[in-house]
């Protein structure tokens, strides 16, 4: 562990460089997959951090997509927007996040969490686009804060009836009844995921943030509320049968709402940002179903969907780029401009909508059918989402690349080869987990 976390307090103690601070944030990704390698049982290292499989996942996620996040970001370092500081916060965040994936201490994980909202909080405020920027902030500091404090009551009580803050170990309390300590402990988590009516901060965060902030926000963070209802699976009992059903309804029914939401956005972020609510509503699903299929279609639901949607958010600002616009009526006409990046939006298109062979749709195969499993009833909503689901993707590529294209863009900034490595750099391992699943069913 100390392999991956001293190089980058030392690249925070450093005279921070843009180039050099990408290539090193890219060798970082070695020494994490080495530790996937040797380590494929739970590895206490002390009480306070410790290993599994799916936290040194996360992990490489994490070093995946923060070189790519900065390389992307290459605007702010061309026009002198504060560099040195935005590489100091996205180093800051990345630590924050390493920490908050390897530590085992209850309550120590509780501090991370609520920590990593500082670095994306600031770097939303300072390099966001329009003045809403502020009331973006505002949502997201409420919802999570406020949604929080049950979290922080749940881990005290957890602490003083059982003595153990371990996440490692598996422990039952058995005074409490098991859907309020559930609920307790689950609800900041539900947040972050977001699950719907609690996801009004995601699409306000995401228009208003830079695309670091979009990128960060879909690949990692909102994993954070993924990864700890997949910790609490094993500190909190199972919640009731019929408590269990109606969470399941309530979050796939919010998942068809939103993926509906999504064939009449013209804004590309907005429709990115509310198909994320859509994905997340089935990662919610396969966690509550409680049986192994479900937990690992949620574990390569969340890694595949964290690698998309930040592509789709890189893509979506190389457009910006060259149109000043993020409506899909001002971005056409890609196919005849620019057709190499016409082929990446294809691709991503296709893998939005689950088509093979990408992880996404091992992962919906997963998801669904443990969905369907659970109760017979959940057979509409899935039905609509995957239908929906198509129907935005195949709107989101016919918009950006047919027809005629905006006098007042040029096509020369979206073809340079470091946008092209950016959108490979995520969509390829999209397509490398299909050929080797058994990253995802480790854990």
């Amino acid at each position: 562990m100390l392999s991956l976390y001293i190089p980058l307090m030392l690249l925070l103690l450093m005279k921070p460089k843009w180039n050099q601070s990408i290539m090193f944030l890219s060798l970082m990704v070695t020494p994490s997959a080495l530790h996937m390698m040797a380590n494929h049982l739970p590895t206490n290292m002390s009480e306070m951090w410790g290993l599994d499989s799916l936290s040194i996942t996360l992990i490489i996620l994490t070093l995946w997509i923060t070189p790519m996040i900065i390389s992307t970001s290459q605007n702010i370092f061309i026009q002198k927007k504060a560099p040195s500081d935005f590489l100091f916060f996205n180093i800051i965040l990345a630590l924050i996040l390493l920490f908050a994936f390897s530590t085992s201490h209850l309550f120590l994980f509780y501090i991370l969490f609520e920590a990593s909202l500082i670095p994306i909080l600031l770097i939303i405020m300072k390099w966001g686009y329009q003045p809403e920027r502020l009331q973006a902030g505002m949502y997201i500091m409420l919802y999570t804060i406020t949604a929080s404090l049950p979290l922080l009551m749940g881990i005290t009580y957890h602490a003083t009836l059982l003595h153990s803050y371990s996440l490692f170990i598996i422990v039952y309390p058995s005074l409490a009844p098991s859907y309020m300590m559930w609920l307790v402990m689950n609800i900041a988590f539900m947040v972050k995921l977001p699950l719907f009516l609690f996801h009004l901060w995601l699409p306000k965060a995401h228009v208003e943030a830079p695309v670091a902030g979009s990128m960060v926000l879909a690949a990692v963070l909102l994993k954070l509320g993924g990864y700890g209802m997949l910790r609490l699976l094993y500190l909190s009992p199972p919640i009731i049968s019929s408590l269990k059903i109606h969470l399941m309804t309530f979050a796939l029914w919010g998942g068809m709402i939103t993926s509906l939401i999504c064939i009449r956005q013209q804004d590309i972020k907005a429709l990115i940002a509310y198909s994320s609510v859509g994905h997340m509503s089935l990662v919610m699903a396969g966690i509550l179903s409680n049986i192994s299929w479900g937990i690992w279609g949620a574990m390569a639901m969340m890694i595949s969907h964290g690698l998309l949607s930040s592509a789709l958010f890189a893509s979506t600002d190389m457009s910006y780029l060259t149109s000043a616009s993020r409506s899909l009526l001002m971005n056409k006409g890609m196919n005849m401009a620019a057709p190499s990046m016409s082929m990446m939006w294809f691709i991503m298109s296709a893998a939005n909508m689950a088509a093979p062979p990408s992880s996404n749709l091992m992962a919906e195969i997963m998801l669904i059918s443990c969905s369907v499993f659970t109760t017979k009833a959940m057979i509409f909503p899935l039905s609509i989402m995957s239908f929906a689901a198509a129907a935005y993707s195949l709107i989101l590529y016919v918009s950006m690349n047919h027809g005629v294209s905006n006098s007042s863009s040029s096509s020369m900034f979206i073809i340079i080869p470091r946008n092209t490595l950016v959108i490979t750099g995520h969509m390829m391992p999209i397509i490398l987990i299909m050929l080797m699943p058994s990253i995802i069913t480790l854990w």
